[in-house]
């Protein structure tokens, strides 16, 4: 199988942005309470699904050579894609390889919240603890992400827009975190420790994540300009 460079880096950006909204839209108090707590649910998990979407073509793309790194020309020249390939040493690959299997936990949270009348412990084993799994997944691919943009953790590069991406993707990780961690129930109370916390990580979370996917565009955009050939062989 076979794609243009360029549709399949947009192809990802609007999946998650799609997904980033559905997780921003499903968060607002006002949407829950109008829609309805079912289709607020399902509003999460159909956000979890475009996740796992762009996560994959995502991995796709890290390990198919000729899909990034392309000139105005390449980048409409059909490439074939590889659909596996074990390269850990990429940093890139393997910030993609770690965060599809956080969207998968995700998309099982969200589908068990589903579930109506479930007790704390249900609750805690079947929604909590995947959605813990996910966001620890998430952080540590939004870690290795900064690592393969910049290398360094403290290197500051205001001017790159795949530096503001990554970043963008790491406070987002550290806020859905914060979510799941203050999403746990209290088996004494049946509550959650901070509902407020939970919902407004994960709603800051999601706007961080909808931020940098639209990024992406300018990305591509700056990405192009520096592998476009000058005269005398030198970039411009």
């Amino acid at each position: 199988m076979s794609v243009r460079p360029v549709r399949l880096n947009a192809t990802i950006a609007w999946l998650f942005i799609v997904g980033a909204a559905c997780f921003i839209v499903a968060s607002v108090p006002a949407f829950a309470t109008a829609a309805g707590g079912p289709v607020d649910s399902i509003t999460y998990f159909v956000g979890s699904l475009f996740f796992t979407s762009a996560s994959c073509c995502q991995l796709v793309q890290a390990q198919s050579p000729g899909t990034t790194g392309v000139d105005g020309a390449g980048q409409d020249t059909p490439t074939r894609l590889r659909f596996w390939h074990w390269q850990p040493r990429d940093r890139t690959w393997s910030a993609a390889a770690i965060q599809l299997p956080g969207t998968v936990f995700f998309n099982i949270s969200t589908l068990a919240a589903l579930t109506h009348n479930a007790g704390a412990e249900e609750v805690n084993r079947y929604v909590w603890r995947p959605d813990l799994y996910g966001s620890v997944l998430f952080l540590v691919s939004s870690g290795i992400g900064v690592l393969a943009v910049s290398g360094h953790f403290w290197r500051v590069d205001t001017g790159s827009v795949p530096w503001r991406i990554a970043w963008l993707n790491m406070v987002g990780s550290i806020l859905f975190m914060g979510s799941a961690l203050a999403s746990y129930v209290l088996p004494s109370t049946d509550e959650a420790l901070s509902t407020r916390l939970a919902v407004g990580g994960t709603l800051l979370g999601a706007v961080c994540f909808l931020i940098g996917a639209a990024l992406m565009f300018p990305a591509w955009r700056q990405a192009l300009l520096a592998e476009r050939p000058a005269v005398g062989g030198q970039h411009p």
